[in-house]
Order: structure tokens, then C-alpha cells, then sequence
């Protein structure tokens, strides 16, 4: 039926070719595609929904705290109530978009040495207070900035801290109560600038979990029912959670469900007509959607993009536009510049009146660890995405649009490891068409995982989003499941095709993830994972890691721990065996990057029971090397070790900066630092010193590694 083979159909019913078989066949095959196609995009289909839960008892607020707030909003009510309510134990510190995370960073040393008793430090964050633009750049906003920092500067200090981030106004929980007859109005969204914390939050939490409290969002008006709930929920009452809304109603939690279309439901399909704008429009996923608009009656498309017809492909794109009978207009617009964009929209004629917009336009940027993520870097990242939407948000706020789509990426929903900004600035799009259709304005933002042929990724990306369970959709559908999204009036929607048997195990390396708790294929993957578990404490039970090692010979102990990070990595990688990851192989060349080496960090934590740094894999540039640092971390030397003991660990670690070396004339330093330590070593040359110094001058760098290993007894 799929093929249309009428011939193989026919043999197979027993009934002959001609007749109603041939007539029906056609209409068949289109039902058999039509079903395959709905089964397809409804398994790509979620949505964010807010869960009640049971009214949460005041805890115990234990330890120091830290309330930072934006300079100039020391007085603002959500503040002071703050503040008093903690009382004597908290301190004020103000922050501007001027201070460096490195000065944050002092300023919490010296804020917690003051503190009394040795508890933990509690750091809630109210900068989200400031959603004002900084410096002049659309959707930064200062709060956005100093959170930042304040990130960095968390991350960086070996403080017991925890961040709570909150807001007031980022999120919407949609009609409280449950179903229409409770009869409360809906939660509308308010400040969507606030939202980008919530991305960027996210992530912080997903790449450094023993500094993560959680996000908080308010409601703009705070009564003592809610203020309590608040202060219940910073005292630890609020159980496993990380992500709350506290309302009037009650306190709320966020949830990941499947969201298959209700083909039940009466909608207005979207039927392109008149001008459609596309921004990013010459680049992939805008041509995917051009050629959708065309195909089903758009009369005229306006492709934007930086370099408009200089662009790769723009003149044959156009040409293939123009064949299916539609007019095109490829320009050279910088969305980010409004004046650009105004003077875009304006150029259009009223003759063919501008009915839609589809906003593709954005950049992903490479994932890093945020410390490493200067401050401008940040603000460009985040700008990239949003101001061009913004723009047009406010220069088409009273023009009536059919149809308003932002393309959001689901970094912002879930979060992806070394990727705060980005997630910062979609979380800020899917906002934004929130709080359009609070205004009563036509808004649909889709947060997509992984398009197949490019787009919102390149191949290097790509290839690391299918190892991880999130492959590329083909195109067709995708944009098949953007115009359901359009028909069916849909705010926000989430488009993955995420493979969960190898997207959980990476993204709950750290710890549970509540997000995907009502998830069924999630439920059974963490029951089966808890059954594996439990066997293995009942076989293990009494043991453990350091005792493991310390009853083991030293050469036991290095191959234990070396497969261990082999099956780590190989993991990782997705590699189905240890065969590719050889022990004197650098990371980097094994195809690890800040990603994934954050990713193995967050395995090997859970293995080893350790707290290591996000750099593991740049500090400790090979298997071999990063096993031995474990060696050292698990079983430390005692502090009577022999000398020669220690001298060999110091030793060691010499090696492992020599094979880390990325450059050339620090490699030849490094060489030339032992050639000039073994000389000494020897005092005078004996009579073959000469032909042993010949010997090592000429020696590669592997003939050094060969020699160390040999001198240190693990070759």
C-alpha cells in the first residue's frame, strides 16, 4: 500500500488488478502516509505544563545567606521583604553590570568569612529585578549580565554556596485549579525578559549541581500566603524540586509532557496569503519554510538575511521560489539593527499587505563551560537571537498579523550543558510569545531539537546531538509540525525527536531532573536503571571505591581506575566499546569538547563519589593521565609517605603537563626543563654522558614519554 504497488497488493489479497483495487489503491497509499506522518510528529510533540502541589511547611533556614540585588533596587518591596524576613543572618550586596566576576567572587570569600558558624552559604539572587536593556543591546538585560557574573563567580570558588534564582512575572502557569469550572482567571506572563534568567539558570544547574539551589518565579503582587510559601520553599520544604512558581492558588512545579495534536479541536488553518517576511531567510531552515509558504499560496516572500542576495544558494532558492508561481524579494537585512528592520518593513506595499512573520534568524554558537564565556560574548550571543524578534515585536505591534512565529530551541526548556547564554536567549523568545498572547496578539514559538540537513546546527554539533538522543528531523515534517502548531492557536511547543535511552543517562549524569518525571518512556528507563542499581549495592554491599583500590596492588589499581574512565568516555562518545579510546590518546583528539567533557565530569562524579572540576579533561589531557589524578584524589598520600613516594606523584604529574602541552615552544620548554634536570641529576658527565646527551637531544617527544615511564617503573 505504502509503494502503490498495485501488482504486489493484488497478489497478495488474491483479487485481480483491475477495478475498484486499482481505484482505491491511490487513496490508501496517501491514508497509510498521512497515519505514518501523524505517528511521527505527534512522538515530537511536548509542551510545558505546571503541576500543583501540596502546601509546603516552613523549614528550618539554616546557615548564612546572601541576598544579591541589582544597584539601584536595595529599596525595591520584593527586597526589603526579603531581608527582613531573613533577618540578622543575611547580607545585601548590591551588583552592577560593571563588576567582574572575579571582584564577586572576593566579595563572597569575604561575606562568608564574616558569617557566623561554618554552614552553608545561601545565595538568592534578586537581580532579575533589573530587565532593563544594558549598554544598548536589545534582550540583554542588566539582571541577565550580573547573573552571569554571579555565575561565574560561584563557579569558580570552593565555597559551600548554593544559588537560588528568582523572579517575578517570567513564566506563566496558565489557569490555575483544575479544568474550567474552578473559575480563576489565567496566569498571565509579565515580564519576559526575566525569563532568560531561567534558561541560563538551567544550565548552571545542569553543569554545576553542588551549586544549585533552584529557580523561584513570583507573582508581581506578594501577599503573606505567598511570601510564606517563598521562604517555605528557600528553607528546603519543597522536596526534590528545582523549578516553582509560587501563586496565590498554591505553589507549582514544572513538567515535560507529550503533547500529541488534537485533531478533535476546531482550528482556523493558517492559509499563507500576501507578503510573508522570513527572517534568515537564505539560510537553511528558512528555505525549508519558504518553500512551504510557496507551495501553499503565499504570493509574495520577503527573505532577509545579513548578506541578502550575496548570500550561498540565495539566487538559486529564489529561482526555485519563483517556479512554484510566487514572488520574491531576497534583502539584506541585519535584524538586530532596528533602524534596518524598520526600514525593511517599511519598503513593503500595502498593495500586497504583510500578513505573517516567521523569525528563523539566530545563532547557535559553541557550547563552553560559562566560565569560560566572557561578559561581551554572552551579550552578543543572546542578542543575535532575540533583539531581531523584539524588533519586530514592537514595530508590528499594531499592524494585525495572521500568523507570528519564533524558532526557540529546546536548550531553553531542558537546558544544554556549556550552552547558558543561547538557552538564556530562547527561553526569552518562548516568553515573549507568551506574553503576545497576553496582549492579545498572535504569537506561536517552537523550541526545536536537531533539523536534519543544517540549519540550526553544523555537522560537528549535529553529530554530538545524536550521540546524545536528540537526531535530526527531517525537514518536511518539521515544518508540517510548525503549521499544526500555527492552526491550533499554540503559544508554545516543543519539536524533538529526542531518543531517551541515550538522552536521559547524559542529561541526569548529575542528579534526578524533575522536569521528566510524568514522562512513561522516562519512568520505565529510571525503574529498570534502579532495578540495575540495587543489584549492584547488593553485590557490592560493604564496599566501596578507596577501600576497593587501597586492597589492590598499584598496577591493579591504574588499570582499574584507567577502564573505568575508558568506559566513561566511551559512553560519552557513544561508542559501544572502550577499542577507540586508547589510554595515551588526548581527549581533544578523541573528539571531546567543553560539552562533553563536562559530561564525563558529571559521570565520573557519580562513580567516584568526587566533586571535580568542569576542566577534568583539559587538566588531565589523556586517559592515563586522568586515571592517575583519580588514583591521587581517591587515596590520597599520607602525610608520613616516603619522599621518593611523593617525589613519584610530583613526577607523574610533570608527565601529564608534557603530553597536555597544545604548543609547540612549550612542549620544547618543558623538554628542555628535564634534559637540563637529568644532566644535574648525573654531576659530572661520565665517560659515555657525551653520547647520552646526543641521544636525548635527539629524542622525539614519545622517546621522552618512553623514558619517563621507564624511570618511574609504569612503563
Amino acid at each position: 500500500v505504502e509503494r502503490e504497488d498495485l501488482e504486489g497488493l493484488a497478489g497478495t489479497l488474491g483479487l485481480s488488478e483491475d477495478g475498484a483495487l486499482r481505484e482505491v489503491l491511490p487513496a490508501l497509499s496517501s491514508w497509510r502516509r498521512q497515519r505514518q506522518q501523524r505517528s511521527t510528529v505527534d512522538g515530537w510533540r511536548y509542551r510545558i505544563v505546571w503541576r500543583p502541589q501540596p502546601e509546603p511547611e516552613q523549614g528550618t533556614l539554616e546557615g548564612s545567606w546572601l541576598i544579591v540585588v541589582p544597584a539601584d533596587h536595595e529599596n525595591d518591596d520584593l527586597v526589603q521583604s526579603t531581608s527582613r524576613a531573613l533577618g540578622n543572618r543575611a547580607r545585601l550586596m548590591p551588583v552592577s553590570t560593571s563588576t567582574s566576576h572575579a571582584e564577586l567572587a572576593e566579595r563572597l570569600a569575604v561575606l562568608h568569612s564574616e558569617a557566623d558558624g561554618p554552614g552553608p552559604l545561601h545565595v538568592v539572587s534578586l537581580l532579575a529585578l533589573d530587565d532593563q536593556d544594558a549598554d544598548g543591546h536589545a534582550g540583554v538585560s542588566g539582571g541577565l549580565l550580573c547573573t552571569i557574573a554571579l555565575a561565574q563567580a560561584l563557579a569558580d570558588t570552593d565555597l559551600n554556596a548554593r544559588l537560588w534564582g528568582v523572579t517575578q512575572g517570567a513564566i506563566s502557569i496558565g489557569t490555575p485549579g483544575r479544568g474550567p469550572e474552578s473559575g480563576r482567571e489565567p496566569d498571565l506572563l509579565g515580564n519576559p525578559a526575566q525569563a532568560a534568567i531561567w534558561g541560563l539558570a538551567r544550565v548552571f544547574g545542569l553543569d554545576h549541581r553542588d551549586r544549585w539551589g533552584g529557580l523561584i518565579d513570583l507573582p508581581g503582587t506578594l501577599d503573606d500566603h505567598t511570601f510564606r510559601r517563598f521562604l517555605s520553599l528557600l528553607s528546603g520544604d519543597g522536596g526534590s524540586q528545582d523549578e516553582y512558581a509560587v501563586r496565590a492558588s498554591g505553589v507549582y512545579v514544572r513538567r515535560m509532557v507529550h503533547a500529541p495534536l488534537d485533531t478533535a479541536a476546531r482550528t482556523e488553518p493558517w492559509q499563507p496569503r500576501g507578503t510573508v517576511l522570513v527572517t534568515g531567510g537564505t539560510g537553511a531552515l528558512g528555505a525549508h519554510v519558504a518553500r512551504s509558504l510557496a507551495a501553499d499560496g503565499a504570493e509574495h516572500l520577503v527573505l532577509a538575511s545579513r548578506r541578502g542576495p550575496e548570500a550561498p544558494g540565495a539566487a538559486e532558492l529564489s529561482a526555485e521560489l519563483t517556479a512554484l508561481g510566487t514572488r520574491v524579494t531576497v534583502a539584506a537585512c541585519d535584524v538586530t539593527d532596528r533602524a534596518a528592520v524598520a526600514k525593511l518593513l517599511d519598503s513593503l506595499s500595502d498593495e500586497v499587505p504583510l500578513t505573517a512573520v516567521v523569525h528563523t534568524a539566530g545563532v547557535v554558537g559553541e557550547a563552553r563551560p560559562l566560565a569560560e564565556t566572557s561578559l561581551e560574548e554572552a551579550m552578543a550571543a543572546v542578542h543575535a537571537k532575540v533583539s531581531g524578534a523584539l524588533h519586530l515585536d514592537e514595530l508590528l505591534a499594531d499592524h494585525p498579523l495572521e500568523a507570528f512565529v519564533l524558532f526557540s530551541s529546546g536548550a531553553g526548556v531542558w537546558g544544554n550543558g556549556g550552552q547558558g547564554p543561547y538557552a538564556a536567549a530562547n527561553a526569552y523568545l518562548d516568553a515573549l510569545a507568551e506574553w503576545r498572547r497576553a496582549q492579545g496578539r498572535t504569537a506561536t514559538s517552537i523550541a526545536w531539537g536537531a533539523w536534519a540537513g543544517g540549519g540550526m546546527v553544523d555537522e560537528a554539533v549535529a553529530e554530538q546531538l545524536r550521540r546524545r538522543g536528540v537526531p535530526g528531523m527531517a525537514p518536511d515534517l518539521a515544518v508540517h509540525a510548525l503549521r499544526e502548531a500555527v492552526d491550533h492557536g499554540e503559544a508554545t511547543l516543543v519539536v524533538a525527536d529526542i531518543r531517551w535511552d541515550r538522552f536521559l543517562p547524559a542529561y541526569t549524569a548529575g542528579g534526578p531532573r524533575p522536569l521528566l518525571d510524568e514522562l512513561p518512556e522516562v519512568r520505565e528507563l529510571l525503574a529498570v536503571q534502579k532495578e540495575k542499581e540495587e543489584k549492584a549495592d547488593d553485590a557490592d554491599k560493604g564496599s566501596d571505591l578507596p577501600g576497593t583500590l587501597a586492597a589492590l596492588p598499584e598496577p591493579k589499581r591504574k588499570r582499574m581506575l584507567l577502564e573505568l574512565v575508558r568506559t566513561h568516555a566511551s559512553a560519552v562518545l557513544g561508542h559501544s566499546s572502550t577499542d577507540s579510546v586508547r589510554p595515551a590518546r588526548a581527549f581533544r583528539e578523541l573528539g571531546f569538547d567543553s560539552l562533553t567533557g563536562v559530561e564525563l565530569r558529571n559521570r565520573l562524579n557519580a562513580a567516584t563519589a568526587l566533586t571535580l572540576p568542569a576542566t577534568l579533561v583539559f587538566d588531565h589531557p589523556t586517559p592515563t593521565a586522568l586515571a592517575q589524578y583519580l588514583r591521587d584524589e581517591l587515596l590520597p598520600l599520607q602525610p608520613d609517605a616516603a619522599p621518593g613516594t611523593r617525589m613519584v606523584r610530583e613526577l607523574q604529574q610533570v608527565e601529564n603537563a608534557l603530553r597536555g602541552a597544545s604548543d609547540d615552544d612549550t612542549r620544547r620548554a618543558l623538554t628542555d626543563g628535564l634534559r637540563s634536570l637529568l644532566i644535574q641529576w648525573e654531576g659530572e658527565a661520565p665517560p659515555q654522558a657525551e653520547a647520552v646527551d646526543d641521544e636525548l637531544t635527539e629524542a622525539s617527544d614519545e622517546d621522552m614519554f618512553d623514558l619517563i615511564d621507564r624511570e618511574l617503573g609504569i612503563g
